[in-house]
C-alpha cells in the first residue's frame, strides 16, 4: 500500500540540497530582476498592456490545467475593469470568471496582506458563487468535511483518470491549516529558504493538503502567485506561472505525484519548479515583444484615420485572435453589418495594413 508523505512521522518537514539548487537558484533570481527592470521601465500605457496579457494568461491557464475553458474577451475585460485599463468595449460581467479574477487580482496586488483561513475561505467561495462545481453541490468558504469522502487528485479524461495521491482526512484540517499559514507568515524563515523556494514549498504543501473540496490547483497556483509577488516585493505580474505549468502540465502532475510518494526530501520537485518558473520568463519575453510590437505598429500608422471598429479589431488581431478572421467574423464581432465589415476591411487593405492570406482569410 502507497505511504504518501502527510503520513510521515516527521511530515511536514521538507528537505532538499542547498548546494544542487544554489546555481539554479541563483540564476532564476537573476533573470527574474533583469525582466522586472526591463518591465518597470517602459512607460506606464505599456506596462499596463503587459500586465493584463499577462494576467489574462494567468486566470486562463490556471483554469484550462483543470480542463475548464473560459472565454478569454470576457477574462479580459473584467481585469482591464478592476484595474482601470481603457480597452474599449467591455463584455457582460460572467460571476464565475469575476470570482475566479478577484481572487488572482487580491493575490497578487495584495501580497503583503497575511493569508489567513478567512482569505483562503473567501478566495473559495468567489470562486464558487453558486455553490456549485459543474452539477454537483459541494462546501464553499470552509474546509471539506468527512461527508465529502476521500479526496483523491486525479487528472486524465473521464474513465481514463490517473490518481496521483491521496489527501490527509478531513479530521486533521484544522491544525493542519493552522500550521501552514503560520508557516506562510512566518518572516524568520526569509533569512534562511529563498522566497522562490517557499513559493514552491507553499504550493507543494496546499496541494498536499488540498484542505477545500474543489478549486484547490487553481487557489494552490494563487497562492505561487502571491508568494512570487512577495519575492519580487511587487504586485505587478509580468510572467504567467500557470501558462507555464499548462505547457507542462503532465510533468506538473508527475513532479507532484514523485513528491507525494517520496519521503519529504523534494530536491527533484524543486529542481523542477524551478525549471518551470526559468521557462516562464522566456514567456514574459515574448509577451514584452508582442507588446512593443503593437506601439511601433500604431506610432507607424499615427497619421492614418481608423475608425473605432478598424482599432478594436486590429487590436484584437495583434493580441492574439483566435482562428481566421474573416468578413463574417468582423462583422460579428464589431456588431455591424457584412456591408460595412467589407468597407472597413477593403479600407484597410488598401492601406497595406491587411492582407488576404486564402480565400477570404484575412492577417496583418
Amino acid at each position: 500500500m502507497t505511504t504518501y508523505i502527510h503520513e510521515l512521522p516527521d511530515w511536514p518537514h521538507f528537505r532538499w540540497d542547498e548546494k544542487r539548487l544554489a546555481a539554479q537558484v541563483a540564476a532564476v533570481r537573476h533573470r527574474q530582476g533583469r525582466i522586472l527592470g526591463t518591465l518597470e521601465g517602459l512607460g506606464i500605457t505599456l506596462r499596463e498592456e503587459a500586465i493584463l496579457k499577462t494576467l489574462t494568461e494567468e486566470v486562463i491557464k490556471s483554469s484550462e490545467i483543470e480542463g475548464e475553458i473560459l472565454d478569454r474577451e470576457q477574462v479580459r475585460s473584467s481585469l482591464a475593469r478592476r484595474l482601470g485599463i481603457d480597452i474599449g468595449a467591455l463584455k457582460p460581467e460572467d460571476r464565475r470568471i469575476e470570482g475566479i479574477v478577484d481572487m488572482i487580482l487580491d493575490a497578487t496586488q495584495n501580497y503583503r496582506q497575511p493569508l489567513t483561513a478567512k482569505r483562503l475561505c473567501g478566495w473559495h467561495a468567489a470562486f464558487f458563487p453558486t455553490g456549485y462545481s459543474g452539477l454537483y453541490q459541494i462546501t464553499v468558504g470552509r474546509w471539506r468535511t468527512e461527508e465529502s469522502g476521500p479526496i483523491r487528485v486525479v487528472s486524465g479524461p473521464i474513465g481514463r483518470e490517473r490518481t496521483h495521491f491521496e489527501a490527509p482526512e478531513a479530521t486533521r484540517l484544522e491544525v493542519e491549516m493552522a500550521t501552514f499559514l503560520e508557516w506562510i507568515e512566518d518572516k524568520t524563515i526569509d533569512s534562511r529558504v529563498d522566497p522562490v523556494l517557499r513559493a514552491a514549498i507553499a504550493h507543494l504543501w496546499f496541494v498536499t493538503l488540498h484542505p477545500l473540496e474543489d478549486g484547490n490547483g487553481r487557489i494552490g497556483r494563487a497562492i505561487i502567485d502571491m508568494m512570487l509577488a512577495r519575492s519580487e516585493e511587487s504586485g505587478s505580474r509580468f510572467y504567467s506561472m500557470s501558462a507555464q505549468i499548462r505547457k507542462e502540465r503532465g510533468k506538473y502532475y508527475d513532479a507532484l505525484e514523485r513528491a507525494q510518494k517520496g519521503d519529504l526530501e523534494i530536491t527533484g520537485y524543486l529542481e523542477w519548479f524551478l525549471g518551470c518558473l526559468e521557462r516562464a520568463f522566456v514567456g514574459a519575453e515574448t509577451v514584452l515583444k508582442e507588446v512593443l510590437r503593437k506601439a511601433r505598429f500604431w506610432k507607424q500608422h499615427s497619421g492614418e484615420a481608423f475608425n473605432a471598429r478598424q482599432r478594436a479589431i486590429l487590436n484584437r488581431l495583434m493580441d492574439g485572435f483566435e482562428g481566421k478572421l474573416t468578413s463574417s467574423k468582423w462583422a460579428k464581432i464589431a456588431k455591424c453589418s457584412q456591408d460595412t465589415a467589407s468597407r472597413d476591411i477593403e479600407d484597410l487593405i488598401k492601406k497595406h495594413i491587411l492582407r488576404s492570406y486564402a480565400v477570404g482569410s484575412l492577417t496583418l
